[in-house]
This record gives structure tokens, C-alpha cells and sequence, in this order.
């Protein structure tokens, strides 16, 4: 039997499959409190001999968001357009993005207080205004900046700033243009850019392991896995697809529509997207969840509150009762509805993403994949019959959950053993 040990090294918790790669199986799986504390490898080691079965080393397959994760700066041309551009693709190479701006860079206070680990350079469309991009890559160069820097704005400029950034010493990856053409957006190029300077400086410099050996394993930060193997799914269900992760400190979002050539976004549409929701998480911001949903007017039951309020308190919180473990799951409700509506509507409030044609909704997270099948299907319910969210909901979506938590094991297999990742979503998801 031919195994791969695929393992998403969390902020909270590691987690750990065994697949068998010839079925697509899932033979064994395990977590065990991450130990980002003292070496991260502490955890994965423990978690990893907790499933019983040795995998060889070459095939470990490991992401993750310990320590953060990878936090994206995007500084761009203007607001609606590239910046907002370069949100989009930070989100989808699995990137919290901590900060936005347009226009010529002055000061780099606010820069510098958002400490992310990369910067995300963007503006202007090929051929275009080359001079906010040129300004803009200038100034950081004079400040000598250290943080890397992936440049994907106007290809005219691109050799030009490249060598500028280089020759002050910035750690710059030029890569293509986020946005070519006015409504055209192309991901790709910078999503596998930030991927590859998150690897390659992002993991070490976090200190969450000493020696290489950790850096060597991780291949993917955890979200972009995850959105790969969301992509997969839907590549190989031939629909659209729906995604809720209920996280400890976050829930994101991520869909997978099919383009109907009638988008008039200027920023252009990214049909395969994620949206992050750094507000709704059932410890560290579950407080915020209470009042994200007072807020969007959802019933907050009574007792919610102080509920919220305890497990903020102490994050390492375990329901102990059925009582606690149904308060879990009322927290999860209101953060997944909130999430898909901040989804599906844009600031405004208008439609901007139509999920009407999900076929498959898959919920993902520890308080789903530890609840009853029912009990986990009454938090998708919310979300499903949620009418009143300024939002049309899926017509006719079926809801499962990834009990076995095979999205991010599908997604680092995807490159290496494609068939392996369809058959192991094939079993565990799309046939539930």
C-alpha cells in the first residue's frame, strides 16, 4: 500500500490523514495541540504517531497558518481598481491580508504597523500609467525595505522596478500583472509567487521550528491548500460549490461559480475566490460574532453572549456537556451565516457573488466535524435558509461536512497525485 502523510500544522490544533494513495482512502487520521510555544515539529511528531502508521518522510505533505499564517500587504494604484484587484488575489493564495492602499506611497508608518510578510505591488494594466507603480516601488527601495516584495503590476515597468528594488537590496519576485486589462483578472502568476516567498521566507522566519527540517515539509499555506482543494472538487463535480470553514479565530469562505460572461466589475470577477472573516471565530473573536450578528439583525438566543464571552476568555476551551457542545454550534450558526452574506454581497450591499447554482455545500471545521451528523447539519441549515440576508441562497445545495478533513489533504496531493485527490474528495465528499 502506498501512503502520503498529509498534515495542516494549525494555529490551535495539528492535524494529521493517512491517505492511501492508489484508493483515495483515508486510513488513518489524528491531532493533537499544536506547539507553536517551543517547535511546531513537537506537535506534527506526536500527531504523526498518533495515527499508527510510519509514511515514509519524502512523502509528507504539510501546510500551514501557525503563527498567523502569511500576512499580505497590498499597496496599489487605486482603490477600486488594482488595489482592490490585489486584495482579491492575496485572499486567494491563502493570505490574510492586513492591509490595503492606493496611490503613492508617503509615509510607510502604516506599512510598517501592519507587519506583513510580504507585499503584494501592484498597478496599473499593461501599457498603461506606469507612474504610481515606478513611485511607488522607488520608495520602498529608498527605505531599503527587507520584507519581501512580489511585484505584479504593469509589465512595461517590470524589469525596470525589478532591477530597483534589487540593486537597494529589497527581496523582490517579479511576477505577471494582476490585472492586465481593465475586467481582466488573472491570479495565477502572483498567487504561485506568494506561494513560493511564503515557503521560502515566510515559514523559516517565523521561528516556529528550529533547523530546516520543518521549513522543508510545509508546502502550502493552509487556506491555499484548502482552495485548491476546493477547486478540485469543483473541477470534478462540474458545478458550483459553496465552502464554510468555522474556525477558532476566523471563518472563511470559498466558492467556485461557473463565469456567465456578464460581469461588469472593473476590478474583474475571481470566479474562484475566498473571502476571510478575521471577526467571526468560535474562541479567540467569538464576542464578535454576537455582535456581527446582532448587528445583520439573526436572533441571538439567550445566554449567547456570556457563552461567547467565556470561551474569548480562555481559547483552549472543550465543551464538556451537551449543553456547551449545543452553544458551540449556535456560535458556529451565526458566524457561518454572517460569513456567507459578507460573502455573497459586496460593502454596498449588492449582489456580488450568485450562489444560486451551488450544488455542494461543504462545512469544515472542528465544532462541525466533532458534532453529530444532524447537529452539524442544522448549522449548514442556517446558512441555507438564511432568506432574509439580502443575498439568494442556493437553490438546491446539498450539505456535508469534511469529517475527515480531506479538503487540505486533497489540495497537497492535487499537484503530485491527482487522481489520489479525486478519488479521496470522490469518497469522502462528493459521495456523502
Amino acid at each position: 500500500m502506498s501512503l502520503a502523510l498529509c498534515a495542516d500544522v494549525g494555529s490551535t490544533y495539528t492535524k494529521v490523514v493517512v491517505v492511501d494513495l492508489a484508493g483515495g482512502e483515508v486510513v488513518a487520521a489524528a491531532d493533537r495541540p499544536t506547539t507553536a510555544g517551543t517547535d511546531v515539529l513537537h506537535g506534527l511528531d506526536a500527531a504523526a504517531a498518533a495515527t499508527g502508521v510510519t509514511v515514509p518522510a519524502d512523502r509528507w505533505y504539510v501546510c500551514s497558518s501557525a503563527g498567523g499564517g502569511l500576512r499580505l500587504a497590498v499597496v496599489g494604484y487605486e482603490a477600486l481598481v488594482t488595489a482592490q484587484a490585489g486584495h482579491r488575489v492575496g485572499l486567494s493564495a491563502g493570505a490574510r491580508v492586513v492591509h490595503v492602499s492606493a496611490g503613492p506611497l508617503d509615509s510607510l508608518a502604516e506599512l510598517r504597523a501592519a507587519r506583513p510578510d510580504v507585499v503584494l505591488l501592484v498597478g496599473g494594466t499593461d501599457g498603461g500609467d506606469a507612474a504610481v507603480l515606478t513611485h511607488n516601488a522607488r520608495r520602498l527601495a529608498r527605505a531599503r525595505w527587507r520584507i519581501p516584495v512580489v511585484l505584479a503590476g504593469n509589465a512595461d515597468a517590470r524589469d525596470e522596478l525589478t532591477a530597483v528594488l534589487a540593486d537597494a537590496g529589497v527581496p523582490v519576485t517579479a511576477t505577471g500583472n494582476v490585472l492586465p486589462r481593465i475586467g481582466v483578472l488573472e491570479p495565477s502568476p502572483a498567487r504561485a509567487a506568494i506561494r513560493d516567498v511564503f515557503l521560502s521566507h515566510v515559514i523559516g522566519g517565523k521561528r516556529l521550528s528550529k533547523g530546516r527540517r520543518f521549513p522543508s515539509l510545509v508546502r502550502a499555506a493552509t487556506p491555499d491548500a484548502v482552495l485548491t482543494g476546493v477547486e478540485t472538487l469543483a473541477d470534478h463535480l462540474g458545478g458550483d460549490l459553496l465552502v464554510v470553514d468555522v474556525g477558532g479565530a476566523t471563518t472563511d469562505v470559498y466558492s467556485v461559480l461557473t463565469p456567465d460572461g456578464r460581469s461588469d466589475d472593473v476590478a474583474g470577477t475571481l470566479w474562484r475566490s475566498r473571502t476571510v472573516e478575521g471577526d467571526l471565530g468560535m474562541r479567540w473573536t467569538a464576542p464578535d460574532v454576537i455582535a456581527a450578528a446582532t448587528a445583520e439583525r439573526l436572533p441571538v438566543d439567550d445566554g449567547l453572549e456570556a457563552a461567547a464571552a467565556k470561551r474569548a476568555g480562555a481559547p483552549g476551551f472543550v465543551p464538556d456537556s451537551d449543553a456547551e457542545r449545543a452553544l458551540d454550534r449556535r456560535i458556529a450558526a451565526l458566524a457561518a451565516t454572517v460569513a456567507v452574506r459578507r460573502h455573497a454581497r459586496d460593502p454596498a450591499g449588492r449582489i456580488a457573488r450568485d450562489l444560486r447554482d451551488v450544488r455542494l455545500l461543504v462545512g469544515s471545521g472542528g465544532v462541525l466535524r466533532h458534532a453529530a451528523p444532524g447537529e452539524a447539519k442544522e448549522v449548514l441549515d442556517a446558512v441555507l435558509t438564511d432568506y432574509a440576508g439580502g443575498w439568494p441562497v442556493p437553490r438546491a445545495a446539498h450539505p456535508v461536512v469534511d469529517g475527515s478533513y480531506v479538503l487540505a489533504a486533497a489540495g497537497l496531493l492535487a499537484a503530485d497525485h491527482p487522481n489520489a485527490a479525486r478519488a479521496l474528495l470522490d469518497r469522502h465528499l462528493r459521495g456523502a
